[in-house]
């Protein structure tokens, strides 16, 4: 299942109008994207309340919408954000059993629903105690009353995904730029044991932040790319130039091939830019693409990919 991801929609490196924000979900309902992904850090709630907008008119039956909790907003300004044209609200990290509610409270209130489907914890990463003793058995408790649908943890790394995924009842992860034809961090652990257990892994950042949609972009995991990084993605670009086959359009299905990956998502600032993503999602992809990524050390050999893609 291919998803919208809602982090550009809150001005993520520069402003959108709500106009074009409106219109990127709009274009992603009308091509029959049903996943959309959104947090409070994103646009510091303005993500939020576009995507809130955008689908309030729409069955609520007919889509999945999964928001996050570990970050509270509070009044202030964020000078180090990479977003751009914030409301005046500042993050601030609480996986408390009191933060995570006071979260999911906002997050409603913005949206303007009564109900979310997923609840994941995000980026916990120096706060790993914290959110196995507050965040994750308050969305637990939710789940089992049926408050919510399901329990994640989304985060940029591998490593402590694996942790919670044994220590947490989760039902799924948000693997975000570690999963990609850059980045395997993924492979080795987290989601052997993901598909082991049965937990749905929901994969994002598949273009790296950039690189990977457009080697010139020189961006990778927000930041500017280091000369190898864009050299390998040169490589990637030419080799699948040669199978007639665009580089996102790789990128994209490339997680596919593992059995215990259900979704992608992906970005987009503008409608073009969804209806250009969908297009290149069903793009053909001749197996032996996949074959010379391999033979040309571009991807290890142990990878599993999407045969008949």
């Amino acid at each position: 299942m291919l998803g919208l991801g809602c982090a550009p929609i809150g001005n993520l490196f520069g402003a959108v109008a709500d106009d074009d924000a409106r219109d990127t979900v709009d274009a992603a309902w009308d091509a029959g994207l049903r996943f959309f992904d959104t947090a409070p850090l994103y646009g510091h709630g303005l993500s939020e309340r576009r995507l809130g907008e955008a689908l309030r008119a729409r069955p609520r039956e007919e889509y999945v919408l999964s928001t996050k909790v570990g970050r509270v907003l509070e009044p202030g300004t964020d000078p180090d954000s990479i977003f751009a044209d914030v409301p005046p609200l500042r993050p601030r990290f609480d996986f408390s059993s009191d933060g995570v509610k006071r979260s999911l409270a906002d997050s409603l209130d913005r949206l303007g629903l009564e109900r979310v489907d997923v609840v994941h914890v995000h980026d916990p990463d120096d706060h790993a105690e914290d959110a196995l003793t507050g965040a994750f058995p308050t969305l637990c408790a939710w789940r089992d009353e049926g408050v919510i649908g399901a329990v994640g943890a989304g985060m940029n790394q591998a490593e402590l995904l694996a942790r919670f995924v044994r220590e947490a009842d989760l039902d799924c992860v948000l693997l975000a730029g570690r999963y990609s034809l850059l980045s395997l961090t993924g492979l080795d652990g987290l989601l052997p044991l993901c598909a082991e257990r049965g937990v749905a892994v929901i994969v994002g950042g598949v273009f790296n932040s950039g690189v990977l949609a457009d080697p010139t972009s020189g961006t990778y995991d927000y930041a500017t790319a280091n000369a190898d990084v864009v050299e390998r993605a040169r490589r990637l670009e030419e080799t699948c130039r040669a199978f007639d086959v665009p580089l996102k359009a790789a990128a994209m299905r490339f997680p596919f091939g593992h059995p215990a990956v259900t979704s992608v998502i992906v970005g987009a600032r503008k409608g073009d830019e969804v209806r250009e993503n969908v297009a290149l999602f069903a793009h053909p992809i001749p197996d032996e693409l996949w074959s010379e990524l391999m033979s040309r050390g571009l991807l290890p050999d142990h990878a599993p990919v999407p045969v008949g893609a």
